[in-house]
């Protein structure tokens, strides 16, 4: 039999300060080599359709961590006209195998998983470098933004939220936020959402930076979630190499983002977000800019998905069928 979630029973089950210190274990068991993580196929769908260009990307993500009784393969779809479709940007399944046999035991809505895991990562890197902080300045207002924002509010006591997009998202996002108890307000320009925040995420689908450099804060974490390809930037040059340290959770796939390659560093310039979460990090100076950049990696989905379905099992959710 196979456990069915779907995302909303995931969403029922994940539990996101629980999940903080799962996501942080397998980044530790990452960098350490313990894990199996393939190199991920992405490749564009939608060519004549409507049009010879493609709608949107597809992504095969596999991986395993070692001694867990499950490995998971994630399929990922970003179409970014979906905004215009009413429909989400980015959907995702997972499906967890049985390590031992290879009988399949779950499927399971991978969105909701991807975004709290993402979310996760501010967590911990504002746990591991600025836990005292109590202002957050989130650039994009989209779902990330506001995981981001639920994530480091389980590990910091946040006074003020600023949210900013050019659109009327951030009212939103804000709204949204306000509603969970979060201090968010939406800000007209970026420089607003950054200037005098101690910890500044963005996570937006942006080609070029997306906020001033000289508008942070001495000593400011910049946790940066929102390019993944060559194309993609949201963080100025100057940011990332005048940083006392920038961690990535993937170095050698964090190096091949717009955010890297705008820069003179390489992926010997980033240290492994999962030595931070084992060693942590004395800053040289309080005012030293600390980066945390991300592109996602699929051990992330295969630590928080088994963990879902665990916990699924426990509460009897889910509908089980045969295949």
């Amino acid at each position: 039999m196979v456990l069915v979630l779907s995302e909303a029973a995931v969403e029922e089950t994940l539990d996101l300060a629980d999940l903080v210190d799962v996501v942080g274990d397998a980044l530790v068991k990452q960098a350490a080599g313990d894990v199996e993580r393939p190199d991920r196929p992405h490749f564009p769908v939608g060519s004549g359709l409507e049009g010879d260009e493609p709608l949107g990307t597809a992504i095969a993500m596999p991986a395993y961590v070692h001694g867990d009784d499950q490995y998971a393969t994630k399929l990922v779809g970003v179409h970014e006209g979906n905004a215009d479709r009413g429909l989400p940007t980015i959907h995702a399944q997972i499906v967890l195998t049985d390590a031992r046999t290879g009988v399949p035991e779950a499927f399971m809505g991978g969105t909701t998983i991807t975004n709290a895991r993402t979310g996760c990562l501010g967590a911990l890197a504002v746990r591991e470098l600025a836990l005292d902080a109590i202002t957050l300045g989130v650039v994009g207002a989209g779902a990330q933004a506001r995981w981001q924002t639920r994530a480091i509010e389980t590990v910091a006591s946040l006074e003020d939220v600023r949210i900013y997009s050019p659109s009327a998202s951030r009212d939103a996002c804000a709204a949204d936020l306000s509603d969970e108890g979060i201090p968010a307000r939406a800000v007209d320009t970026p420089a607003a959402a950054v200037d005098g925040a101690d910890v500044v995420v963005t996570a937006t689908t942006a080609t070029a930076p997306v906020f001033p450099a000289d508008a942070l804060e001495p000593g400011a974490l910049v946790v940066a979630v929102g390019a993944f390809t060559a194309e993609m930037q949201e963080v100025e040059p100057a940011v990332l190499e005048s940083a006392g340290a920038v961690f990535a959770d993937v170095p050698s796939e964090v190096a091949e983002t717009g955010d890297v390659l705008a820069t003179s560093l390489g992926a010997e310039d980033l240290v492994a977000l999962g030595e931070l979460v084992a060693d942590g990090y004395e800053r040289r100076s309080p005012d030293e800019v600390i980066v945390v950049d991300s592109v996602g990696s699929a051990t992330l989905d295969a630590a928080a998905g088994a963990t879902v379905y665990r916990r699924a099992l426990e509460r009897g959710a889910g509908t089980e069928i045969s295949l």
